[in-house]
């Protein structure tokens, strides 16, 4: 059974995450609500993947925006937020979040601490690169995260 993760900073929700591959392939994707959702979430991280694509070729537009990883908030919905990361391998990293009113610093932190879980799970020397994560560490510490997403970090 999937759980829901609030914050304790008052209402914040992540309520999926994901993890695609430089070819679009999904490596990781979890979905942290009903289990009536997680298809719905499943193709909003899917559709968002045409953002982060726009945001990578086309500079022009997204300007000084390509020299980061932070991409920032990709597309909102009524209900949801999507927000996506971009690594220097092309790897993207996507959450969708039921918090209308989220701070930059938050996202940014969130995907700090997402990508460096990421790091320690593809540095296995038993992962095969390009393929599922099926890691429970990694999923134990990817629902961390998100647990503490919208907190203020304690250094």
């Amino acid at each position: 059974m999937l759980k829901i993760c609030y914050s304790e900073a008052g209402g914040e929700m992540i309520v999926c995450v994901a993890v695609v591959g430089h070819q679009n392939n999904p490596l990781y994707i979890q979905s942290f609500t009903e289990a009536d959702d997680a298809l719905k979430l499943h193709h909003i991280v899917h559709c968002s993947l045409d953002a982060v694509d726009e945001r990578v070729n086309n500079p022009k537009k997204s300007g000084p925006i390509l020299n980061e990883a932070f991409l920032g908030l990709l597309y909102p919905t009524e209900k949801y937020k999507v927000y996506g990361y971009l690594t220097n391998t092309k790897v993207k990293f996507i959450f969708v979040t039921t918090d209308l009113d989220v701070r930059d610093a938050d996202v940014r932190n969130f995907f700090r601490r997402f990508h460096a879980a990421y790091v320690d799970a593809v540095s296995n020397p038993f992962h095969v690169p390009d393929k599922k994560i099926t890691s429970k560490v990694f999923a134990e510490r990817v629902s961390t995260v998100v647990k503490s997403f919208g907190l203020s970090p304690a250094s």
